[in-house]
């Protein structure tokens, strides 16, 4: 950590802490933050999502009111995948590239442009529930925020998945694999980990897509992850997160490759 980091850290006074009724609420409306979580984890998270209430701004687009409750949620669900990252300050250092979250009522409309491999420019939009842009605010659709609360069986938090992708991008353009930390699975040096990486996951994204294809195409079984995550490996990965988090012993069985890679990444001090 450098001095300057190491100097704000210092004088950042401590956030004000989650209503004790607030966070119990959150805990039961989106019973997976908790589930098979000890009480110090739970209390870690709180802490976490703190913090992160503290340090960003949340708007409510269409005229739609942000309220404590909503901003909670959002906030603990994000703040998930950091929870083993370490102290909150130096957890949350993964989304220090941003400042904004737009909250929409409903799911929005994304302008794209897409170049061909002819070179000609493809303009279309795109029904989305929620967006993250590089080193740029995250939009979120609140029905869809309200909707993983009920789905979770299915493995699904559109929170999650953009924040993953967040974390993503700390490398750059998403790409399904995300900065990997030195040493990471025995490895020396950041190329020998990102093929370590993709060894794992490339094969679980490749079995993905072609289940997904099987079952759309000629009425296969339906996968149980979002078939969206079958369109890139950059969307492998948070689909394939969401599950990991909200439901996590059927993940280790549909995943059990998986498992072990995420563990090593989202959990590092299990390994020290």
């Amino acid at each position: 950590m450098n001095l300057a980091r190491r100097l704000l850290d210092a004088v950042r006074p401590a956030p004000r802490p989650i209503p004790a009724a607030l966070w119990a609420q959150t805990l039961q409306r989106w019973s997976f933050l908790a589930e098979g979580r000890t009480s110090d984890e739970t209390a870690q998270l709180a802490q976490l999502a703190a913090r992160f209430l503290a340090a960003k701004q949340f708007h409510g687009a269409h005229g739609l009111e942000v309220t404590d409750a909503m901003a909670c949620a959002i906030a603990a669900q994000a703040c998930l995948p950091l929870l083993h990252f370490g102290p909150p300050q130096q957890a949350l250092r993964w989304y220090d590239d941003f400042v904004v979250i737009v909250v929409q009522p409903g799911e929005a409309v994304a302008h794209r442009e897409l170049v061909d491999e002819a070179g000609v420019v493809h303009r279309y939009r795109e029904v989305v529930a929620g967006e993250a842009m590089e080193r740029g605010p995250v939009m979120l659709s609140w029905a869809d925020v309200e909707a993983s609360a009920e789905a979770g069986e299915y493995g699904y938090s559109v929170v999650i998945h953009e924040f993953i992708h967040k974390i993503d991008m700390r490398g750059g353009a998403p790409d399904g694999v995300p900065p990997l930390p030195p040493g990471f699975m025995g490895t020396r040096g950041a190329r020998q980990a990102r093929a370590a990486w993709l060894a794992v996951i490339e094969p679980a994204y490749e079995a993905f897509r072609e289940k997904t294809i099987v079952a759309e195409r000629f009425g296969g079984a339906e996968p149980w992850l979002d078939p969206y995550g079958a369109q890139s490996l950059a969307e492998f990965l948070p689909v394939a997160c969401e599950a990991y988090f909200t439901r996590r012993s059927r993940f280790a069985v549909e995943f059990p490759a998986l498992m072990p890679l995420f563990d090593r990444f989202f959990r590092p001090r299990d390994f020290v």
